[in-house]
């Protein structure tokens, strides 16, 4: 970055850190232990899709390699679109194993970015409930590298006060985003 990008505002894009991913058991073990919000077993990866044959290669390649993971009986992963256009794949686990669905999320942001479809990549994020049944899910921005709390109220509505719990809870084992402008909600996301 130079001097003319300082005077001008100009900052240099965050590179993303798919390593940040593996904090997440040790924060779904203080979301437990603090805050009664348990694993659902579900996360997603969502990217725009692209047209072509490598594109179409690379998601049959990312599919095979998580259904063969995919161990008794497990519903292997779905792909789905939603109404903005945008891709969703749905990877199921057991709630107890959540170092398995980051290995799982973690593989298909590497294989996409190897792929040079890193661009195409938005987000990650783990599903939690507690046991009134509020949803939660920490999110992953890929183009920022951090996370941030998104819990969903009926009416399309955001449980805030929860959010802002949750990023005070996380804060020793995830980079949460600073900058709650980029705290996205993600209605309907699948594994939420």
């Amino acid at each position: 970055m130079g001097f003319l990008d300082t005077l001008l505002g100009r900052s240099k894009p965050v590179r993303p850190d798919l390593d940040q991913l593996f904090g997440l058991p040790s924060a779904a073990v203080t979301l437990q232990a603090a805050a009664g919000l348990r694993p659902t077993g579900q996360g997603s990866v969502c990217f725009a899709a692209v047209e072509g044959g490598a594109f179409a290669q690379l998601r049959a390649e990312v599919q095979g390699l998580l259904d063969a993971d995919v161990a008794g009986g497990a519903a292997p992963v779905e792909f789905s679109q939603d109404s903005y256009g945008y891709t969703w794949l749905l990877s199921r686990h057991d709630p107890d194993d959540v170092a398995g669905l980051v290995n799982d999320l973690h593989a298909v942001n590497t294989t996409l970015q190897d792929g040079g479809f890193g661009p195409q990549l938005l987000c990650s994020l783990v599903g939690f409930q507690d046991a009134e049944g509020r949803a939660l899910a920490l999110v992953y921005l890929y183009k920022r590298g951090t996370f941030y709390p998104f819990a969903p109220r009926r009416g399309e509505k955001r449980d805030n006060a929860l959010e802002l719990q949750v990023k005070a809870l996380i804060g020793n084992d995830l980079r949460v985003e600073e900058d709650l402008s980029r705290w996205f909600p993600v209605w309907g996301a699948p594994g939420l």
